[in-house]
């Protein structure tokens, strides 16, 4: 067993997977790292079923974890931009990997989203 930060973990894959937990956060990094910075209402128009309370949330524990950066662009009206860190930018080939292997999968299925993808925004 593994004991960080007053958490225990069985292995380095759980320590790991503690910082990319539930499908929101691996999304959230996988936007960042495709368009470099965006703000919380574009990610939430991004990730359809995605609650406002569920995304704050996700993105205050990114941000607690300092995978991501939160930038203040204006006080009224209030306007932020989010961007990964250096440590963030590190899972990208993470979250490279897992939509190339989606790209694949889709495609051994018979739906080719790269061709297609105008389809899905």
């Amino acid at each position: 067993m593994i004991t960080l930060h007053e958490k225990t973990f069985t292995c380095p894959i759980d320590v790991s997977l503690s910082f990319i937990n539930g499908k929101w956060k691996v999304l959230i990094l996988g936007h960042l790292h495709r368009f470099q910075r965006s703000s919380f209402s574009n990610l939430r128009e991004q990730m359809p079923g995605i609650s406002e309370k569920m995304l704050t949330q996700q993105l205050r524990d990114l941000e607690k974890d300092l995978l991501i950066e939160k930038h203040v662009l204006s006080a009224k009206p209030y306007r932020v931009e989010y961007t990964l860190t250096p440590l963030g930018q590190s899972l990208s080939p993470v979250t490279e990997f897992l939509s190339q292997w989606g790209i694949r999968y889709l495609k051994d299925n018979g739906i080719d989203y790269l061709k297609d993808q105008h389809l899905y925004k």
